[in-house]
Order: C-alpha cells, then structure tokens, then sequence
C-alpha cells in the first residue's frame, strides 16, 4: 500500500501565530504564516515569516519544531520603500563598537557612521577578523580608499534577489545616512 502525502492541515491557514525552532540551537522563534503552497512532491508546506524578518521560511506542515498557536489574525504588511538602519535590520554580519559594517558579494564593504575614524576602526576589524587580512600594510592601503558618502537604504519586494538596496543621495535627501564605503 502507498501512501500519499498530505496536502492540506487544519491549522496552517494564513495569520496563525506560530513557533518554530532550527535543529541547529533549538531557540525558539515566534511566527506568522503568511500562506501555504505545496510542494512538488506534494507535501504541504507552510511559508513563515519569523518575526523581525523579512522572508518567508518553507516548512513542511507537519514539521516537528512547527508548533500552531491558537492566535490567528491579519497577516503583517511586509514595510517597503526607504527606511533607517540598525545591524539588526540589515543583517549586517559584522558590528564594532557600535559601527554597523557589511560586506558586499562583489568585495565592496560599508560602515553606517559619520565619524571617519570609527568607521576605519570598525572596518579595519572586521578586514583582519572576517575576512583573514592580517598585513597591517595592507589594511592601511585599503582604508585610504574609503570614502564617505550619503546613501539611502531601501526595502525590496519579499521575492527579491536582495533583502534591500543602498542607493546614493544627496545630503540633504530624506531619509539620508551618513556611511563609509570602501570600493572592492
């Protein structure tokens, strides 16, 4: 006898609260389902959006570590458009003494302050301690490239390629924030 897989769960219907945990630390990270899709194999899957993030995880419905919640409401507006950031908000891998700084894919990499020689400090650590320089030389040689710039970041639609962009502005723009960048 075979047997199908399930393809609907009384629970997973859009706005239930929900809590989910990674096998990896066992944290347990309240949720939203945002909605339900199957997959290929046609196994149920929940798409949750844990909160404080901005994409939505797929989860088999009937995941052991998915726990249903009672609570089911209107599904949250994903935020758009421009907003001011913290290193929790962006995701940024890296923070020293409070200078946010975020390396890019292509070897680009920015510190969020206006005060140049914290954001030479923060990025200079995060050379030597993410990326393995250790040539004071080196490092020194970079940081002379670094320049500041006045940027805006940007939300993107959830199934973007980027969680958000960073774009160049004038000063005076709103929303505006003070960054130094250090071209790759």
């Amino acid at each position: 006898m075979t047997t199908t897989p399930e393809t609907t769960h009384p629970k997973a219907v859009p706005g239930r609260r929900v809590t989910y945990s990674y096998t990896s630390d066992k944290t347990i990270r309240p949720g939203v389902i945002t909605s339900t899709t199957t997959a290929t194999n046609g196994i149920l899957l929940v798409l949750v959006r844990l909160d404080g993030a901005r994409s939505n995880l797929h989860i088999p419905a009937d995941h052991e570590l998915l726990t249903y919640l009672d609570e089911v409401g209107p599904v949250p507006e994903l935020p758009m458009g421009r907003f001011h950031p913290d290193s929790s908000s962006l995701g940024f891998d890296f923070q020293y003494d409070g200078v946010a700084v975020c390396g890019f894919e292509d070897g680009d990499a920015v510190a969020v302050t206006d005060d140049r020689s914290r954001a030479e400090a923060a990025i200079a650590t995060w050379m030597r301690e993410s990326e393995g320089i250790d040539d004071e030389h080196t490092i020194r040689e970079s940081l002379a490239w670094m320049k500041p710039k006045w940027v805006v970041f940007e939300w993107e639609p959830e199934d973007s390629e980027c969680v958000w962009l960073m774009n160049t502005v004038s000063e005076g723009d709103d929303q505006a924030v003070h960054v130094y960048y250090l071209p790759a």
